[in-house]
């Protein structure tokens, strides 16, 4: 869940009246009109590919349950990269951006691993545990109760104003091996969500064949990724977080009657054609205002000025509509754009995070000099059924893929289909710069995942049953070990599963 007040405005109250929401309604529209002037001005956003990057952790005690003192370890913290996430027994790393070109990997694994060793340090003074995976598995619905949400007003706000357009309790239902039905009265189950958030800084120029190719890869890296098979005791999905997430922050009130109305996490609705405009667009037409907060900014007065505005309202907005991959407005640095990849969970290693994120940032780039080719061989329904099902099956996965011959697409194991995407993978990250290296060492990490057949989702899944099925008792030891290899960093295709 994103960090409101990260958007550019702090939110401070949790009551709105409709007046509140038609004064934003006229500044939306206003911001985006300047976000149409910033976008035709020669140069805005022009500049050298960064990466950034946002972990979110859990906090748990000796046994791996959760420990709910998000605030009390953030104040011993003294790292203003760590911030509060939605429940209280999660917390959130966020790095700086760092420039593509070089050893941007190593730069990053190396700002995780010193933001992470801060918060193991504050946490232990409240004897708690710091672990990075999808979805705690010793999670159980006490934990997940109202008094879980962290106490701000911006969750507060976030909650209540979700539930009202709502107009009745959350009710998930995931089916997998087992099934998992469960209702709650506000937003809590999202964060039993913990997610790894890859952005990367593009061109406005090349913004759409950038972003449908990131929607390309994403389910090929989702599936090689995947870390949260199960939750409440239920072995679900090898990435239970997407269907989790979609369900816990629903605000339409029928999902059944109401199927016209886009959900507000989405995979999205066809792909770019235009650029980034249409996607803000977009998400203003369909998507009706949570927190209708205001800035004292004339976004238009300052583009007639020759400033690069803020549009806080819009980034506002924007954060509370979670397209797995989605569109970021910055006005630092003279303006600029990025894709926010938020599909990846977290863990299970800094090794296995830094090797995702390098697959999926030089996938992207790579498909994206033929992308416009591609689309021609895969329907945008394509390419969000290869989505779900790579969240549901994980390396047992098979994806529709675009092929020279008709017709197309083939339909391929992402097993067979990984080997196929690396070269590509290599020569997008060699264009952006990359060192050869620094490609060499996360692109091993990658091939020992398919070599393993191994993830954190299968690692966890095999160690269960191992011990007899998804107890309360073995998923506490299974998660014991879980958080012992995950501390020693090696990446999770080497993790031994006997003696578990």
């Amino acid at each position: 869940m994103d960090r409101v007040c990260g958007m550019g405005l702090d939110i401070d109250r949790d009551h709105f009246d409709e007046a509140d929401y038609a004064r934003f309604g006229s500044r939306l529209r206003q911001c985006l009109d300047a976000l149409r002037a910033m976008l035709a001005r020669p140069g805005f956003g022009e500049g050298p590919a960064t990466i950034g990057a946002e972990l979110e952790v859990d906090l748990v005690d000796e046994r791996g349950r959760p420990r709910p003192l998000n605030r009390e370890i953030l104040a011993d913290a003294v790292d203003p990269r760590i911030s509060l996430e939605i429940d209280r027994f999660n917390l959130e790393i966020n790095t700086h951006p760092a420039p593509l070109a070089g050893r941007p990997f190593a730069a990053l694994a190396d700002e995780l691993s010193d933001a992470l060793r801060e918060t193991r340090r504050a946490a232990s003074k409240h004897r708690a545990r710091v672990v990075t995976t999808g979805i705690l598995p010793t999670l159980q619905p006490s934990d997940l109760r109202p008094g879980a949400l962290t106490d701000v007003a911006r969750y507060r706000a976030l909650s209540a104003h979700v539930r009202a357009r709502r107009q009745m309790p959350f009710r998930v239902h995931i089916e997998g091996r087992d099934t998992l039905d469960v209702e709650t009265d506000d937003v809590t189950l999202e964060g039993a969500n913990t997610a790894f958030q890859l952005h990367l800084r593009v061109p406005p120029a090349d913004y759409a064949r950038a972003y449908n190719a990131a929607q390309l890869a994403t389910p090929v890296v989702l599936a090689l990724s995947a870390n949260s098979p199960t939750f409440l005791g239920r072995r679900l999905w090898d990435e239970t977080r997407i269907a989790l997430f979609r369900q816990s922050v629903d605000d339409r009130p029928d999902t059944l009657g109401e199927e016209f109305r886009p959900a507000r996490v989405s995979f999205g609705h066809g792909w770019v054609r235009d650029g980034v405009f249409e996607l803000f667009a977009e998400t203003v037409a369909m998507h009706a205002p949570l927190l209708p907060v205001l800035s004292s900014e004339d976004p238009l007065a300052r583009v007639r000025a020759g400033e690069v505005p803020a549009l806080r309202e819009l980034r506002l907005h924007n954060s509370t509509v979670w397209r797995w991959n989605r569109a970021v407005y910055d006005d630092t640095e003279g303006g600029h754009l990025r894709i926010e990849m938020r599909a990846l969970p977290s863990g299970p290693t800094v090794a296995d995070t830094v090797a995702s994120a390098a697959l999926l940032t030089g996938l992207t780039l790579g498909l994206a000099q033929d992308s416009e080719a591609l689309l021609h061989r895969l329907t945008f329904g394509h390419a969000r059924r290869n989505f779900y099902e790579a969240a549901r099956r994980g390396l047992d996965a098979e994806l529709l893929w675009p092929c020279d011959e008709c017709p197309s697409p083939r339909r391929v194991s992402v097993l067979a289909l990984v080997p196929e995407l690396l070269p590509i993978t290599r020569r997008g990250l060699e264009r952006a710069g990359v060192a050869e290296d620094e490609i060499d060492r996360t692109m091993r990490i990658v091939a020992g995942r398919v070599e393993a057949r191994a993830t954190g989702a299968t690692w966890q899944r095999r160690v269960v049953e191992r011990l007899g099925g998804p107890t309360p008792e073995a998923l506490e030891r299974m998660f014991t070990r879980y958080s012992e290899l995950s501390a020693l960093g090696r990446p999770v295709h080497e993790w031994p599963e006997e003696g578990a």
